[in-house]
């Protein structure tokens, strides 16, 4: 069963990028559409961006077009997510997700641990 283990979370000012990466305990993806959630505190759980195995399908959550980028590395078993442009509104615990891209989110079958985003104003 593929497992996540996400890293580069931290703390940076608005306007500043920071790169997430979730390698999978797994040679290949093995069929999961790949995706990532964020949940700051008092909120639920939102959909971010995902990805389909089968073909590389995109879809974005609105509040982010344009200023993030979703990327899988088939070799490193590895889904990036690159985030540009920071705003305070974006600081949250963000999960790397393996499901189904179901749009306007997916279905999750499993979720990482989390990593810490904090943008300060």
């Amino acid at each position: 069963q593929v497992q996540l283990v996400e890293s580069g979370g931290g703390l940076v000012q608005a306007g500043g990028s920071l790169r997430l990466s979730c390698p999978a305990s797994e040679r290949t993806f093995s069929g999961y559409d790949m995706g990532w959630f964020r949940q700051a505190p008092g909120k639920e759980r939102q959909f971010v961006a995902g990805m389909t195995w089968s073909n590389g399908n995109i879809h974005y959550a609105d509040s982010v077009k344009g200023r993030f980028t979703i990327s899988i590395d088939n070799a490193k078993n590895t889904v990036y997510l690159q985030m540009n442009s920071l705003k305070p509104e974006d600081t949250a615990r963000y999960y790397c997700t393996a499901g189904r891209l179901t749009v306007p989110t997916m279905i999750v079958h499993r979720w990482g641990q989390g990593t810490q985003v904090t943008v300060s104003s």
